[in-house]
């Protein structure tokens, strides 16, 4: 494409060279070939004008930059066509839209943020847009779906160009709905900048990820940018939690056409006459529209929020409540969403993504439910992520200890930190529980002991990675599944029985 078609709409500081044909646009050096636009802007752990060097000894034929010392040195260069621009990714999303021929123009967009439930919701919407024929583009946290095409998620939410990308090949797979989680990382830093979202739902705000934003007013500040025009138009429906205070706020300040609210006993989209069982659960959502009984093999009161949240934006995007209600049923788990690990033995084990207090305490809640009936005990393994937030520790360890019988205390990516370092900040949150606490930094070691103190009846909780493959420790990327490992311990046990 010509330069001058890619720049369309782009605000240039200034430019300089020649304008040539461009083959492709990247803001990773490493990704850059003959011929290449390549975007650099400072980020927050990194500056891309570093690297340009390298992505014109790539074959960079074009250079963007946000930088007055980045146009400086590119223009040393003159076959190079080098523009200065005052905002990076602003920029970076404009040009890829122009260079994917703009395939969000063809696509419905719904955004999930929150802070837990994100996924959850964003698969269930998924589910219940193609079980009533329509074709999909999901970005998340767990994976990517194109037009039927499933592939690993490097980020929750991609950079621009890499979304606009996902589109395309969505859209020319027929997709004409789009369905993503929006954190707030990509919030503040303009990574949806231009997209402009049919429906927008916020799930809940509770404490994380201070370590980047410093306060939980920034948070909340990022999350509001999906719902008040900031990254694009506000969107036309907003789905807003009603049992969150934050999600209150935003209903007062909404600009939408439509608001729906939802909670479990007020809201536009209720539940009532709930009953939960370990397989599942059922109950009726009481919609302004009417009510539908819903039955999925989904459970827990999170999943009842994560339901009614999906179950309002689905309709929102045309669907009948009894689509709705198809759709939910469809879904048979979501990848590390208090997903079990099943083999034959007398006792429950699961993996869950809880990776906050908020979130540890709400799934231990519901696996205490499951336990009390039959007089079992909760075990929960758990870990505090290093090189993050280390406020949050203690509040981790006391939400733990608070409700479960057992707490192994363990490692999750702790990154550059010392394992023991994170445990010790993590113990002072424990002191003063009831709970039997149980310490071992090795977490596939963890994971044996933690099965190992289940008997029959009890529930073992083996929170934090969810869905990852990866631990990250001292610098290095291992392999590393929860789930995997549990069923390898599952069935050495049985084994050697």
């Amino acid at each position: 494409m010509e330069l001058n078609l890619v720049l369309r709409g782009v605000d240039l500081i200034r430019r300089s060279g020649p304008s040539p044909e461009v083959t492709g646009v990247e803001y990773d050096s490493r990704r850059v070939r003959e011929g290449a636009l390549f975007v650099a802007f400072r980020g927050g752990t990194t500056d891309g004008n570093r690297y340009l060097p390298q992505a014109i000894a790539q074959g960079a034929r074009a250079i963007v930059t946000d930088s007055a010392d980045g146009f400086a040195a590119a223009t040393a260069f003159p076959a190079i066509a080098v523009i200065e621009v005052a905002h990076g990714r602003r920029a970076l999303a404009a040009i890829a839209a122009n260079f994917y021929a703009h395939p969000e123009a063809h696509l419905k967009l719904s955004g999930v943020t929150g802070t837990n439930g994100k996924t959850t919701t964003a698969f269930l919407l998924e589910a219940m847009l193609r079980d009533c024929g329509r074709k999909t583009v999901l970005a998340g946290t767990i994976e990517y779906h194109a037009a039927g095409r499933v592939f690993p998620a490097p980020h929750t939410t991609p950079e621009s160009r890499d979304l606009l990308e996902l589109f395309r090949e969505g859209v020319d797979g027929g997709a004409t709905e789009a369905v993503m989680e929006v954190s707030s990382h990509a919030l503040d830093q303009a990574r949806v900048f231009g997209l402009h979202f049919d429906v927008a739902i916020f799930t809940n705000l509770t404490r994380d990820h201070l370590d980047y934003h410093g306060s939980m007013e920034n948070y909340f500040a990022a999350k509001r940018k999906l719902f008040d025009g900031s990254v694009g138009s506000p969107p036309r429906v907003a789905i807003l939690n009603q049992d969150d205070p934050y999600g209150v706020a935003l209903k007062a300040e909404a600009r939408s056409e439509l608001v729906y609210t939802y909670g479990l006993r007020q809201g536009d989209f209720r539940a009532e006459r709930l009953q939960m069982e370990p397989s599942g659960m059922r109950f009726a959502m009481i919609t302004p529209h009417g009510e539908v009984p819903i039955a999925t093999r989904l459970t827990g009161g999170v999943n009842v929020y994560n339901l009614l949240a999906a179950g309002a934006a689905a309709f929102a995007r045309g669907l009948t409540l009894d689509e709705v209600a198809q759709g939910a049923a469809s879904l048979d788990y979501v990848p590390g969403r208090f997903q079990s690990v099943d083999c034959g033995q007398n006792f429950a084990v699961v993996v869950d993504y809880a990776h906050t207090d908020d979130a540890l305490r709400n799934i231990i809640a519901v696996a205490r439910e499951f336990v009390a009936h039959r007089g079992g005990r909760v075990i929960t393994m758990f870990g505090c992520g290093g090189d993050r937030d280390r406020t949050k520790r203690p509040l981790m360890g006391q939400a733990a200890g608070a409700a479960s019988d057992v707490v192994v205390v363990t490692s999750d990516n702790p990154r550059s930190e010392d394992p023991m370092a994170i445990i010790d900040q993590v113990i002072p949150g424990l002191s003063g529980t009831s709970a039997t606490v149980i310490i071992e930094p090795d977490r596939h070691r963890a994971i044996e002991m933690s099965i190992a103190q289940a008997r029959e009846g009890d529930l073992v909780l083996l929170a934090g990675k969810g869905h990852e493959k990866t631990q990250t420790i001292a610098g290095r990327v291992i392999p590393f599944d929860d789930v995997a490992i549990a069923r390898q311990v599952l069935r050495a046990q049985e084994k050697s029985r």
